[in-house]
């Protein structure tokens, strides 16, 4: 059953390459317990460090430090983090260097953005998106997580690098990882 499914996949990337040019965007899966916060994942952890690269923001950071060149940014104040900063605000008012990777890892849900920051929504993620290209390196990557595509889109010069889905088993909603790359010249 498995080998058909290989082959059907395989012949539906061809056919998308030759009738639009375009390329079927690798889905990968990744087995994995739900947890409190993302990166207490050792799986998800490893997946985002060895995706990432250069000098990173960690905009929604929590409390798990990624072994990486790391800005770190969580409203709460009670994170880990170089900044205590609405995600909005600390975009719209870093003057530093742009940074080569951004990872976007805010409350899933209206319900976990009012549990994760004490009754305080936190992620306004179309005007976030929005001002990312601001602050990236024009190669640049952008890393997502959501329980739903949360993509930055063509319309931001961005295109889709990778699409991982990480299953945490019974009834658990999966997590979608995402990596987008700048495509700005």
């Amino acid at each position: 059953m498995m080998s058909f499914i290989v082959r059907d996949v395989m012949m539906a990337e061809e056919m998308l390459k030759e009738n639009t040019g375009e390329k079927m965007t690798k889905l990968e899966l990744v087995r994995t317990n739900l947890r409190r916060y993302t990166f207490d994942s050792p799986k998800i952890k490893k997946w985002v460090e060895e995706n990432s690269k250069g000098k990173v923001l960690n905009l929604f950071a929590g409390k798990n430090k990624l072994d990486l060149d790391e800005v770190r940014n969580d409203k709460d104040k009670s994170m880990n983090a170089n900044y205590h900063k609405d995600a909005l605000n600390f975009i719209r008012e870093w003057e530093g260097e742009k940074f080569d990777t951004i990872i976007l890892d805010p409350p899933y849900s209206y319900r976990k953005s009012m549990e994760m920051y004490n009754g305080n929504r936190n992620s306004r993620f179309k005007m976030i998106a929005d001002e990312i290209p601001r602050i990236l390196k024009k190669d640049g990557i952008v890393i997502s997580f959501g329980y739903h595509s949360t993509f930055l889109g063509k319309k931001r010069n961005f295109e889709l690098n990778k699409l991982c889905i990480f299953a945490h088993g019974g009834s658990q909603h999966c997590t979608i990882g995402i990596i987008e790359n700048s495509s700005l010249n």
